[in-house]
């Protein structure tokens, strides 16, 4: 069992911003034929799809960034920019070759696929959110130091303004495509997470720890059963666990923490609580 210093907000401050939370970020287009649309190229490029979802959950990514490929290529391995980007994914070659992937390669479906997995890792790693991440695959992360620092702030609601056009486009795109395959939701709420997470910070000038304990769940567990067994406020441990409802969403499993103190009860009743999220069913 491994302990580390995890940041961690205090519950109070936390709820108060839910309630406070105004929701910057939408999808623009939520029209029939939009859903239409997208499901029918999901629907038609399932071989695509699944290979991309499976290559995303094998590294703890979200399957919802099937959906990049979706509006970068329609999922088109032949596909070619005006401005020279290629396949699937849509590899400029500067960006191709800095994982590696040599110019005629980008339309390898196995080996553009393998690189944007590992990609969108990094980029999730510097920035914390979906959203971002999305927009710094589009423009280039040197775009985004820069409307950061126009901006005075790392939400991108706020410095998206100073964003190419064309960025701000390809985030509505994204968010649209997101709602057509019912994972807005999802992404919004990470999305909200690192914003308060990043407003405490700046706020407080501090960054509260914790000495915490990890495990690993499956999407079996009922994270409010957990905080009934554990007698603890449901909020609290979601605040120990940023963005896990989404994670076990996605790909069936998360790492789960806790205070150290509470870890060994945890795993004492851990095959009492997962049979009452099975009998009680998985909210």
């Amino acid at each position: 069992m491994k302990v580390f210093t995890k940041i961690i907000f205090p519950v109070l401050f936390l709820s108060c911003f839910q309630a406070l939370q105004a929701q910057f970020l939408s999808a623009t287009d939520t029209s029939e034929s939009t859903v239409r649309k997208y499901k029918s190229i999901i629907n038609t490029n399932k071989e695509i799809v699944q290979f991309i979802e499976n290559s995303l959950a094998s590294k703890g990514l979200p399957k919802h960034l099937r959906n990049l490929a979706l509006i970068e290529s329609h999922f088109d391995r032949n596909i070619t920019s005006h401005a020279g980007a290629v396949g699937v994914w849509q590899f400029m070659t500067a960006h191709a070759n800095q994982y590696g992937l040599t110019e005629d390669r980008r339309n390898d479906l196995y080996r553009s696929t393998k690189v944007a997995v590992v990609s969108l890792g990094n980029l999730y790693k510097k920035y914390n959110n979906w959203v971002t991440v999305v927009a710094a695959y589009n423009c280039g992360e040197g775009n985004i130091a820069k409307a950061m620092q126009s901006a005075n702030s790392t939400q991108y609601h706020i410095f998206s303004k100073y964003l190419p056009a064309e960025t701000i486009n390809h985030v509505k795109k994204y968010l649209n495509a997101c709602y057509a395959t019912g994972e807005l939701s999802g992404v919004l709420t990470n999305y909200n997470n690192s914003r308060m997470k990043a407003l405490f910070e700046s706020r407080t000038g501090v960054k509260a720890g914790s000495s915490l304990s990890e495990t690993e769940i499956n999407a079996g567990f009922n994270l409010k059963i957990i905080a009934e067994e554990l007698k603890i406020d449901l909020a609290e441990l979601l605040a120990w666990n940023p963005g896990i409802e989404e994670e076990l969403q996605s790909s069936g499993e998360s790492t789960f923490y806790l205070p150290t103190d509470l870890m060994p009860d945890f795993l004492l009743r851990k095959n009492k609580i997962l049979s009452r999220s099975v009998k009680e069913g998985i909210k």
